[in-house]
């Protein structure tokens, strides 16, 4: 058992340090060498969790809908309406990419021109997601009457791809949160019925107030654990 959550910690570890060199690099300008060296394991200690650099970055890009860390997922609470569920993701997901070095290597990989890679995988996942909770906004009611929500899913993805990137090229990200904010104001009122829009919250520091409500979950979950182990 303490070899694998010793396998389980470097693997976890090799993945952090793969996402701050990405981050940093790029798909072509990172190396093995800088990863392993970066987190502090042996070349063949990297090389029993990943066999190459194209299998290494595709777990980075996978974390961000197959992974631990829940990048899609929201922290339960209170919502008045639906459509507040589908603006919380990419409101939480812009606040992580100002600090959450995983997330910004696995969103470079995203949308570098790298072939060797599947870049299908994160897109469509967002693409799912929004399309499952805009249909379920659509059956409360939320929505206008003419609104396709697989095109509307779409929209918000592509949206959000293109806003996080101009932000990372305009400012490194510094006003990210800010400029998703007022992108989610315009596509809100190009769906929402004028009383789902009223109850609306896309204010620049919801992300932030989100990530509050998941690290507080990840504490309490931390010390149910310690207690069952203990």
């Amino acid at each position: 058992m303490a070899r694998q959550e010793r396998a389980v910690r470097t693997r976890k570890a090799i993945l952090q340090a793969a996402g701050e060199v990405f981050a940093d690099h790029g798909y072509a300008g990172a190396t093995i060498f800088d990863v392993y060296k970066r987190c502090g394991v042996t070349k063949g200690a990297f090389y029993f969790h990943f066999a190459s650099k194209v299998e290494l970055a595709q777990a980075v890009l996978d974390e961000q809908v197959s992974g631990q860390i829940g990048y899609l997922e929201v922290p339960p609470g209170e919502r008045t309406v639906k459509l507040q569920d589908a603006l919380d993701v990419g409101l939480l997901v812009a606040h992580r990419l100002t600090f959450d070095r995983m997330l910004q290597g696995s969103i470079r990989l995203a949308v570098d021109q790298v072939h060797e890679i599947n870049r299908r995988i994160p897109y469509q996942a967002w693409i799912d997601v929004h399309t499952r909770i805009l249909t379920e906004a659509q059956e409360r009611g939320e929505l206008l009457p003419d609104v396709d929500v697989n095109d509307a899913a779409q929209m918000i993805v592509g949206a959000f791809s293109g806003v996080q990137l101009m932000s990372e090229v305009m400012s490194d990200r510094s006003d990210l949160e800010e400029r998703i904010g007022v992108l989610y104001q315009g596509m809100a009122r190009a769906i929402a019925t004028p009383e789902t829009l009223r109850q609306l919250d896309v204010t620049p520091d919801r992300g932030k107030r989100l990530m509050a409500r998941v690290e507080r979950m990840e504490e309490e979950q931390a010390q149910a654990e310690q207690q069952v182990a203990g």
